[in-house]
């Protein structure tokens, strides 16, 4: 019974359907107004249109079940490893640095546009770090693994990059003023809509969203950052407001003509959850140990994805770049 009881509860986790229930057995459906509430009603909507999503991918006659299976492994695995790091991390982050900063904001609207500019910031440095610090990479890299886009890519993140995310953004939200309370709220919208931009062809064929392309950050830009083509690489960091991307040049947006091939570059066997979760780290680990010398060891540690020892370096900044030289050659 206590394994059923589990099940059942580790299944109301993942839809999130948890704190709305309890509200409704409560009877209390005053709750439903207040932030908790209505933050019960938006949990489910990513895990339900995931459900829909698998349900319209066996329709179409396109399942994606390797990405699903694989991701579903990922998903569980972090359940037992990293549940409470990240919250851990953050917790202790807002102690440390609130006293250090120069001002404090309110929950007003114009300093939650300031709190979200200035989170989008940080979740631009460690986005942008990891994909441009190979040791960072190797967190991050279990994400860019599936070859195809859906929901479930979601969860398909190394356990150490909640925690590794998580810091970078929180410092420079408490170094630069912004409340607890406003940055927790940031989050949930954050995390809600940064769930729903890996939403797949098989619910949404079209992932422009009309004028919204041309706003914020769309399924079509994030996409775009998944994509493995040379047109795309190390594009679109950003999850909300693309104003950093624009800023520091990194903006890309989906071309009609160019096809998106998700995945990653390594050769690699998707469908094998050691060889998605754990295989940049072993092909790190190898390349640290065959490097000559001390210093070309901490090199491949901290220089991008690609580099090499030798110079023949194949990093995504040379790719894009040889790409780009190409195709300005033949116009």
């Amino acid at each position: 019974m206590e394994f059923i009881e589990t099940f059942f509860n580790e299944i109301a986790i993942f839809l999130g359907i948890q704190q709305a229930w309890d509200i409704l057995k409560s009877g209390d459906f005053s709750q439903f107004r207040t932030y908790d509430g209505i933050a019960s009603l938006i949990y489910p909507i990513i895990p339900l249109l995931l459900l829909l999503e698998l349900v319209l991918g066996f329709i179409y006659k396109k399942p994606q079940t390797k990405v699903y299976k694989v991701n579903f492994l990922i998903y569980v695995f972090n359940r037992f490893i990293g549940r409470f790091i990240a919250i851990a991390m953050v917790t202790y982050l807002i102690g440390l640095l609130q006293p250090m900063a120069p001002f404090q904001t309110e929950l007003t609207w114009y300093w939650f546009i300031y709190g979200y500019i200035v989170w989008e910031f940080g979740h631009f440095l460690y986005h942008y770090w990891g994909h441009k610090v190979r040791l960072f990479w190797c967190l991050h890299s279990t994400h860019h693994a599936p070859e195809d886009m859906n929901l479930s890519v979601t969860h398909a993140h190394f356990f150490l990059e909640a925690p590794y995310a998580d810091s970078i953004r929180t410092t420079v939200c408490i170094l630069l003023g912004v409340q607890p309370e406003l940055l927790f709220l940031i989050m949930f919208i954050d995390g809600t809509w940064g769930a729903f931009i890996h939403i797949g062809e098989n619910l949404l064929k079209d992932g422009r969203l009309g004028f919204l392309n041309k706003v914020i950050l769309t399924p079509s830009h994030h996409r775009v950052h998944h994509a493995r083509n040379p047109l795309y690489m190390d594009t679109n960091f950003c999850n909300l407001l693309n104003i950093w991307d624009k800023v520091f040049g990194t903006y890309q947006e989906e071309e009609k003509d160019i096809e998106i091939e998700y995945g990653i570059t390594r050769e690699m066997i998707s469908g094998n959850f050691f060889d998605v979760y754990f295989g940049e780290i072993v092909a790190l680990a190898r390349d640290v140990a065959n490097a000559p010398g001390f210093f070309n060891k901490i090199k491949y540690i901290f220089n991008p994805p690609g580099w090499h020892h030798t110079g023949n370096h194949k990093t995504a900044k040379l790719t894009r770049a040889h790409f780009l030289n190409k195709t300005a050659i033949k116009e």
